[in-house]
């Protein structure tokens, strides 16, 4: 049957439409990275290390610190501990870990574009014509098509396809970071919170000791009720600060179980238990500016966004271009069922079609337009994401510069406001002088060491963001 004569120009025509599909061209642009002209050196970045009494952390352009799993550098082993179960268990990294099991079945899907399909049918026909009997007519075999990736609209597709997987998983490695950034974040702020509720115990003592020693000079003569009033407002002020930092360290505890995939409450008992606040580690790396366009996923996530789009342009630019198919068709037919099974009632047909677009009213390079916009947004988005994880860095670099400076001076406030008030309370406890500059000096003393606290959280978080603008953790595996 294949060397038949009526089946040779059949053979050549789909012979030389598989050879045109092999070696066809792709229309439309070819994907190329887009220059990005980045700065040589962060403006925040220093290479010497801080000589601030309590601060041991400095920024360094080397790899002293590992990024991959820079919360160990804190040292703590609870927040070692709530981070690996929050990338075990939180729901948002899950649905990102789907969002590429999706991308890589739509991959799948268009992938079976670049080969053939196969249909098995089978019918039976009953007819009556005129006044002649009736007639049964069976036929069952198979169909097969085959249309020939000549001008690359399926492989752009599949290119596309390709950037799509790459777009999922650096979304999910975003999410990650974020993730981590977050759990980070959260631990720190209740630890803050927790050495705040234990500065205001301790100074409530304080206080607590200066109204008794009060009253007892009031019931002595030494001194006018206003002293006693003065110190019970003191008290109660104190008093009225605790329970507002003891609602934020339970809020901070739910947040921290929902980030960990359970429920609000599931966290209370571990993390009630007052910790401090982790100690900065001693180094941490930013390297060069140019390195964050393979350390940051947002920025690769929105490069594979770029990629796919300007695919996209070749699989609407191929349209332009004629279709061409094989198919083909392969069955028995006849009167009964046992028909079927017979050799001789065998029929077959194949041969090359093609289809070409003449008037389409301009929806063809309408569409390309589309997708030509839709690249020039992303590329515009990709610069865009550059510019602001170069700003996340130098945010990052000068706001904790900054606290440095700013918690060395808070040292210095909380040393001078003790020694203050310890000589106010001796002054007083002598009559030699009032009662309003021992109030002016416990408040003093709890203003500043409330600061110095928050200052030391807000190093620790300084440093998280610093991290999560660095990129840091991305490369842990799901």
């Amino acid at each position: 049957m294949i060397n038949s004569p009526r089946f040779r120009p059949v053979l050549v025509c789909a012979i030389t439409l598989c050879a045109l599909t092999i070696a066809g061209c792709m229309v439309g642009p070819d994907y190329q990275r887009p220059k990005t002209n980045m700065p040589a050196t962060w403006v925040g970045a220093t290479t010497q290390p801080t000589t601030q009494p309590t601060t041991r952390t400095s920024i360094t352009t080397t790899e002293s610190v590992e990024l991959k799993e820079w919360w160990k550098a804190f040292r703590d082993t609870t927040l070692d501990s709530l981070i690996q179960r929050a990338i075990e268990s939180n729901l948002d990294l899950q649905q990102a870990e789907l969002r590429i099991r999706q991308a890589r079945a739509a991959r799948a899907i268009v992938a079976g574009g670049l080969w053939p399909t196969v249909d098995v049918s089978a019918s039976y026909r009953r007819s009556r014509s005129g006044g002649i009997g009736s007639a049964d007519f069976y036929q069952a075999g198979f169909d097969a098509s085959w249309e020939l990736d000549i001008f690359g609209r399926v492989r752009r597709g599949v290119e596309a396809a390709d950037a799509d997987i790459v777009f999922a998983i650096e979304d999910r490695r975003d999410v990650l970071v974020t993730l981590l950034s977050e759990v980070a974040l959260n631990y720190m702020d209740l630890r803050g919170f927790q050495r705040q509720i234990a500065i205001a115990e301790k100074n409530l003592q304080t206080e607590r000791r200066s109204l008794d020693l009060t009253r007892r000079r009031a019931a002595g003569g030494f001194v006018s009720g206003l002293d006693v009033a003065n110190a019970e407002a003191e008290v109660a002020s104190n008093e009225s600060r605790i329970p507002l930092l003891e609602q934020n360290v339970q809020q901070v505890i739910y947040s921290l179980s929902v980030l960990l995939g359970r429920e609000p409450a599931a966290l209370l008992n571990e993390l009630t238990v007052d910790a401090p606040i982790p100690n900065t580690p001693p180094a941490v790396p930013v390297g060069l500016p140019s390195e964050l366009l393979r350390r940051r996923p947002d920025i690769r996530r929105a490069e594979a966004q770029l990629h796919a789009a300007t695919a996209r342009i070749g699989v609407a630019t191929a349209d332009l271009f004629p279709r061409f198919s094989l198919t083909g068709s392969l069955g028995t037919s006849g009167s009964q069922p046992k028909d079927l099974v017979n050799w001789d009632n065998r029929f077959w047909s194949i041969g090359p079609s093609v289809s070409w677009p003449i008037f389409d009213a301009g929806k063809i390079r309408a569409n390309i337009g589309v997708q030509t916009a839709i690249q020039e947004q992303s590329l515009v988005g990709y610069r865009s994401t550059i510019l602001i994880a170069l700003q996340d860095v130098e945010n990052a670099l000068i706001a904790y510069a900054k606290e440095q400076q700013h918690q060395a001076s808070l040292i210095a406030a909380v040393t001078a406001n003790r020694r203050a008030l310890s000589l106010a309370t001796q002054l007083y406890t002598q009559g030699q002088t009032n009662f309003l500059d021992v109030l002016l000096s416990q408040r003093s003393l709890l203003v500043s060491e409330d600061a110095l606290v928050q200052s030391e959280r807000t190093m620790a978080t300084n440093l998280i963001a610093l991290y999560k603008a660095l990129g840091g953790g991305w490369e842990i595996s799901p």
